[in-house]
C-alpha cells in the first residue's frame, strides 16, 4: 500500500482515480488546487503524486516544484489532456516520473502508481543505504577508501535494518566486534541490548551456563538462579566472538535457539521465549570445521546467512591514513590530550609495516606515541618498533625459527630462546603499560592477566609503572640491557 495524494480540481476525474486506487489499497487524499496541495504535502509524506496540468491557483510544475523542495524522492505523474504530446514531453524534461493522458484507463492508472511506488521506495532505500555508510565510515575504525572496506559497509547498511543473522570473518583484531556494532547500532534493535560474549575465554560449562542461565542448585555453588545472556539480549543483539571455540553441547542448544527461539536455562524443564539477533564472528575457517565434523554443518547454515569478511591492514594499506586521523581524533578525546595528527613520514612508516596486530594494534601504537611525545606532529620516531634495524631482527628471528621448524639444525646458529622471549614479553608490557598511562588494572585487562601476574612480572623484569610515560626496565633486570626494549 502507498500513500497517494491526487491534486486535480474536476471533481469526477478526481473521485474517478481516487476509486481506482483505493481498490487495490493504496491510500489516497485529494487537493484541488496548488496551495491545497502544499499544505498536505507539507503536513504529511507521501508516496506518489498524482496533479494535473492546469489548477485554479496554478499550474501541475508548481506542484511538481513544492514537491522536489518536500521530499525529492516522491515520484510525480502529470494528467495530460489527450493529443498533447508536447505537454507531457515538458513535464518530463522537468522532472515528472510519468504522465497518464485523460480519460484514464483504470488498468494504466493502476500500472503508473506502482511503477511511481517502486522508484519512491528503490530511491528511499538507497539514500537511507547511503546515510547508513556514511555514518559509518565516519564515526568508526571502520573507515577507509579501499574497495574491501567500501564493500564491508555497503553489507552492513544493507543487514542492518534485517534480522538476518550475520557471520563476521577476519583475523584477530581487524574490528569483528566494531562491525557487529554498526549492525545493531543501525538495526531496529538499536535501543535494546547489544550482548557480547567471548566464546574463546571461557571454559564450556563456564559458557553454557553464561549463554542460557541456570536455575538454583543446579550445579554445585548455584545458590540462586539466573538468566543467560541470551535473555538479557531479548529484543536486542547477541555477539558471538570467536564462535569457533563453542563446544559440541553448546553448538546443540544454539541451533534450537535459532530453530525456535527458546531457551532452557540448566536444571530446567521450562522454555522461554525470547527475540534475539545474533550476530557471530571467528578468526577460523568454520568451513573447514564443519568438514573436519567439528562444527555443526546447519549450526553453520544458520549462523551464516550473511557473511562479511574483514580483511588484515596489510592487504588495504590505503585505509591506514584514514584510521590515523580517526585515531588520533579519538584518542585526544579518550585521554583529554591536546589534538595531534601525524607526520607524513610517520604515517608512512605506519604504511610499510604489516601489523600482524591490525587495526587494534594500530591505535595501541598511536595511543602510546600520543603519550611518549609533546610535540603537535607525531614524527616517525614514535614509532621505534618499525626502524630497519628492528625489521631486520624480527625477520632475521622468524627465518631462524622457520629455519629450525624445518629441521634444518645443522644452519642455525645458536640462540637463546627463553632469553629473546622475556625481551619480547617485557617489552610488551611495558609498551602496554605505557599506553594506559601507567594504569596497572587497565594494563592487565588488556593483556587477558591478572593483577598478581602482572605485578609478578613487573617485579621480575624491574619495571617501574610510576615512570610513565618513558617506562623502561631498570639496569640490571634479568637477561637483557634497557636499549633492547625498544622504547628510547
Amino acid at each position: 500500500m502507498s500513500r497517494i495524494l491526487v491534486v486535480e480540481n474536476e471533481l469526477h476525474l478526481s473521485r474517478t482515480l481516487v476509486s481506482n486506487l483505493t481498490q487495490v489499497r493504496h491510500e489516497v487524499h485529494e487537493a484541488r488546487g496548488v496551495a491545497e496541495a502544499n499544505r498536505i504535502l507539507a503536513a504529511s509524506t507521501f508516496d506518489v503524486v498524482f496533479t494535473a496540468q492546469d489548477l485554479p491557483d496554478g499550474g501541475g510544475l508548481q506542484v511538481l516544484a513544492a514537491t522536489r523542495n518536500i521530499d525529492p524522492t516522491i515520484s510525480v505523474v502529470f494528467l495530460t489532456a489527450h493529443g498533447n504530446p508536447e505537454k507531457a514531453t515538458a513535464t518530463l524534461r522537468q522532472g515528472a516520473f510519468d504522465s497518464l493522458a485523460k480519460p484514464f484507463q483504470p488498468g494504466l492508472v493502476r500500472v503508473a502508481a506502482e511503477r511511481a511506488a517502486e522508484r519512491t521506495r528503490l530511491l528511499r532505500e538507497n539514500n537511507f543505504l547511503k546515510g547508513t555508510v556514511e555514518r559509518i565510515a565516519g564515526t568508526s575504525d571502520l573507515c577507509g577508501k579501499s574497495m574491501a572496506m567500501q564493500t564491508v559497509r555497503q553489507g552492513i547498511a544493507r543487514v542492518a535494518s534485517t534480522s538476518a543473522t550475520v557471520l563476521i570473518s577476519g583475523e584477530a583484531g581487524t574490528g569483528k566486534e566494531r562491525a557487529a556494532h554498526a549492525i545493531h547500532e543501525n538495526s531496529q534493535r538499536a535501543s535494546r541490548p547489544f550482548v557480547p560474549v567471548n566464546c574463546a575465554s571461557l571454559p564450556a560449562d563456564v559458557l553454557e551456563r553464561e549463554l542460557f542461565g541456570y536455575e538454583r542448585n543446579s550445579f554445585p555453588g548455584a545458590d540462586q538462579g539466573r538468566p543467560g545472556r541470551l535473555e538479557t539480549a531479548h529484543q536486542g543483539t547477541l555477539f558471538l566472538d570467536e564462535l569457533g571455540e563453542i563446544s559440541a553441547t553448546v553448538q546443540s542448544k544454539l541451533l534450537s535457539v535459532l530453530t525456535e527461539g527458546q531457551v532452557f536455562r540448566l536444571g530446567s524443564s521450562k522454555a522461554r521465549m525470547v527475540d534475539v539477533r545474533v550476530i557471530a564472528s571467528t578468526h577460523t575457517n568454520l568451513a573447514h570445521l564443519v568438514k573436519s565434523g567439528i562444527f555443526r554443518e546447519d549450526l553453520y547454515y544458520r549462523l551464516a546467512v550473511v557473511p562479511l569478511y574483514l580483511a588484515p591492514l596489510r592487504e588495504r594499506r590505503e585505509d591506514i591514513p584514514d584510521l590515523c586521523n580517526l585515531f588520533c581524533r579519538h584518542i585526544a578525546e579518550d585521554l583529554s590530550l591536546t589534538r595531534r595528527r601525524l607526520s607524513p613520514g610517520a604515517v608512512k612508516v605506519l604504511q610499510e609495516y604489516n601489523f600482524p596486530g591490525n587495526v587494534r594494534e594500530l591505535r595501541n601504537l598511536i595511543e602510546r606515541a600520543f603519550l611518549l611525545s609533546s610535540e603537535l606532529e607525531i614524527g616517525p620516531e614514535c614509532f621505534p618498533l618499525f626502524n630497519h634495524s628492528a625489521d631486520k631482527s624480527a625477520a632475521e628471528h622468524e627465518n631462524l625459527s622457520n629455519a629450525a621448524m624445518a629441521g634444518h639444525s645443522g644452519s642455525v646458529p645458536s640462540f637463546n630462546l627463553p632469553q629473546y622471549l622475556e625481551k619480547l614479553e617485557a617489552k610488551l608490557i611495558a609498551s602496554t603499560l605505557a599506553s594506559t598511562s601507567g594504569a596497572q588494572a587497565e594494563a592487565a585487562r588488556r593483556m587477558g592477566v591478572s593483577r598478581s601476574v602482572l605485578a609478578y612480572k613487573l617485579k621480575k623484569y624491574g619495571i617501574r609503572p610510576e615512570l610513565v610515560p618513558d617506562v623502561t626496565p631498570q639496569p640490571g633486570a634479568k637477561g637483557f640491557e634497557p636499549s633492547a626494549i625498544g622504547l628510547h
